[in-house]
């Protein structure tokens, strides 16, 4: 269960203690996330909401390790990654993080497959052992026949689907969203949103969403709503039909 008021048990797979995030801009200091307190339980859905400038892309940077707070902790799997050096850190989102961009990011010049392996090459599997990864994530977001696709030869909801694989072809501790449908029409934005509700309910991942899309929101387990930095709403939205 979702907690925002920092009183929770410390076995949650996500936890935030105490966690600001200031920046100094000359003379002035601009408080971007103020004193929050989250706990997030493994294979729980959480969709961020909030006026741009509330802080959210910043609090998904920090749970993704991508930047650290200037007070608080942030524990994941009962490592606190506010003590990580930015190697450490690199290492911890190779293991832990699956990322999900509004733009995809894919690589034009490699195929859908050499997109999604691409996390792989920082493993230790063999060559063989990545491909049976790849073709697997593949197939489980829907795209077992464009493989050998460029990103150029894809639809914007297929381009996803492939950023999504690539995501979890490491098996993450959490995937993280940034904007999922922000570039995709209505039919493929709830498409989407069907694939990764069933990432978290069929196959247990957690995910953590920041949308501004009220209709992407509704897939989520809990709404988070920020506002000039503080989680002032938790909404729970219930199981889906």
């Amino acid at each position: 269960m979702v907690r925002i008021d920092g009183n929770g048990y410390g076995t949650s797979l996500i936890q935030l203690r105490g966690v600001d995030k200031t920046y100094v801009r000359g003379s002035e200091e601009l408080h971007v996330l103020q004193r929050l307190n989250l706990e997030v339980e493994e294979g729980e859905f959480v969709a961020f909401m909030g006026p741009s400038g509330s802080g959210k892309s910043t609090l998904l940077n920090l749970l993704g390790g991508l930047d650290k707070p200037s007070a608080g902790s942030i524990i994941v799997a009962g490592e606190d990654i506010t003590e990580l050096s930015g190697s450490e850190l690199t290492a911890w989102r190779a293991r832990h993080v699956g990322f999900v961009f509004q733009m995809y990011n894919l690589i034009p010049v490699l195929t859908a497959r050499q997109n999604v392996e691409l996390p792989l090459l920082l493993t230790k599997l063999s060559r063989a052992e990545r491909r049976r990864h790849v073709e697997a994530a593949l197939t489980l977001v829907g795209l077992p026949d464009r493989m050998s696709h460029y990103p150029g030869q894809l639809s914007g909801g297929q381009a996803q689907r492939v950023a999504i694989a690539r995501a979890i072809v490491t098996d993450p501790s959490f995937l993280l969203c940034d904007e999922p449908t922000g570039d995709l029409d209505r039919k493929s934005a709830h498409e989407i949103m069907d694939l990764i509700h069933d990432l978290s309910k069929e196959y247990g991942k957690t995910v953590l969403m920041v949308t501004h899309d009220p209709l992407a929101a509704e897939h989520a387990d809990v709404v988070l709503h920020l506002d000039k930095g503080v989680l002032v709403e938790a909404s729970p939205i219930g199981e889906r039909p």
